[in-house]
This record gives C-alpha cells, structure tokens and sequence, in this order.
C-alpha cells in the first residue's frame, strides 16, 4: 500500500496550491491575456452589426477545420 503525502497531486487540487495556502496567485501565472487588441474587436464588432462578419469562406473554412480535427480522431481513437 501507498500512501502519499498531500503535496503529492500538481495542479489546482494540491494543498500545496494557492487555494489551500491562503496566499495570493503571483501577476505572472495569470492566463489573460496582458493586452486587448481595441482595434480588432471594433472592427469585428462593425463588421456584426453590417452583418458582414460570417461569410461564405468563413464558414467553409471552419467547416473544412472541423471535418479534419473529427477525421483525425477517427485515426488515433
């Protein structure tokens, strides 16, 4: 029989972790991104609202993205 100390999981579910700690997550482990692109979210934000934002192409090529990430877990499963 094993038996494993508290520390011995990674991730957020450690009770080394932040959460158990109490102590604060340091800036740099923060996942959001540090800068927001403004001038492409108004664009595409024009772009909704002219209803010129999904296009024929568009959806094509998620359509194409979409068919090829299902056949290539077909392959590996």
């Amino acid at each position: 029989m094993f038996r494993h100390g508290p520390s011995c999981l990674e991730g957020p579910v450690s009770r080394t972790g932040y959460r158990w700690s109490g102590k604060e997550i340091p800036a740099e482990s923060s996942s959001a991104p540090s800068e927001i692109r403004t001038e492409l979210v108004e664009r595409i934000r024009r772009e909704i609202a002219a209803g010129h934002y999904e296009t024929t192409d568009k959806w094509e090529a998620a359509l194409d993205a979409l068919f090829q990430r299902l056949h290539d877990a077909d392959f590996q499963a």
